[in-house]
């Protein structure tokens, strides 16, 4: 059995960080001895480790609780979960190493390829086959035929700029299979608009109750309902990273807070940007 401060020693964790984390229902020790002090076994630190891991990818404490309480999850589903996370910054690292290296030889244009034209064409596949025939004639009047579109689709997907979009939708999701995946089994489109009807639900209360204070029990079940719609929505195991990039864009976008606030009335954008800033920086 180790002390609190051996097991510091050892890990490189600050005492008062695992004192916290124990305060907070995240790590706690094996047992105490008879003066009160916190004893750690193997185990605890196998956890330990697991923790240190998610923290690596910046996931909130409460999210990285939420997985490490979840009972589905056993050691090696939470072990394969990291495993994916670190082969996604993996990926990314290499590119980032590979266009350093273009650099240094002379070439300054940048690779920010995420899906190679395989995988752009597996997605434009997957897409058009759950496509029904209203939404493939809405494609077939703006581009004047699939064949059209496709070739509009794979070309704009192969830019920069929808390379980078990806590697926000792959951070996102946690890995390029993930990503993928969800394109391929969007889930059943006839939820959508009853996962709408419930976000604008959650949407005015939240907006009703804009004088309570945004730590308020209130507040936090109303943001669970929100985070729950969200991940429904996306089928995502998290969505941290996206809806805290949303908060920016509701506080900062004054495009954004025009159209939301017609809807929802003057500063109701903002509001809610704060709102769901709060609840996902909480830890």
């Amino acid at each position: 059995m180790m002390t609190v401060k051996e097991l510091s020693k050892l890990t490189g964790i600050s005492v008062r960080t695992l004192h916290y984390y124990d305060e907070i229902g995240l790590f706690t020790p094996t047992s105490k001895n008879e003066a009160g002090y916190r004893l750690y076994d193997d185990k605890a630190l196998e956890a330990l480790q697991q923790i240190l891991f998610f923290r690596e990818f910046d996931i909130p404490l409460k999210e990285i609780k939420t997985i490490m309480d979840d009972p589905v999850l056993d050691r090696n589903q939470i072990l394969q979960m990291q495993r994916k996370m670190l082969e996604t910054k993996k990926e990314r690292i290499e590119r980032l190493i590979s266009s350093i290296d273009d650099i240094l030889k002379g070439d300054t244009k940048m690779d920010f390829t995420v899906f190679d034209e395989t995988e752009i064409r597996t997605m434009y596949t997957d897409m058009v086959k759950n496509m029904n025939d209203e939404q493939q004639q809405i494609f077939i009047d703006r581009y004047g035929s699939m064949e059209a579109f496709e070739e509009h689709f794979l070309k704009n997907a192969a830019s920069e700029q929808a390379q980078k979009n990806f590697a926000k939708v792959v951070e996102w999701y946690g890995s390029k299979e993930s990503a993928l995946e969800a394109s391929k089994n969007p889930g059943n489109p006839e939820r959508i608009p009853e996962c709408q009807k419930r976000l604008d639900a959650v949407t005015k209360a939240l907006i009703d109750k804009k004088d309570c204070d945004m730590h308020s029990t209130e507040i936090q079940d109303l943001m669970k309902e929100y985070d729950l719609i969200y991940r429904e929505l996306f089928k995502m195991a998290d969505v941290t990273k996206l809806l805290l990039e949303t908060a920016h864009f509701y506080q900062t976008n004054l495009e954004i807070q025009k159209v939301t606030d017609s809807i929802w009335g003057k500063g109701a954008t903002a509001y809610l940007g704060k709102v769901i800033e709060a609840f996902y920086k909480k830890e």
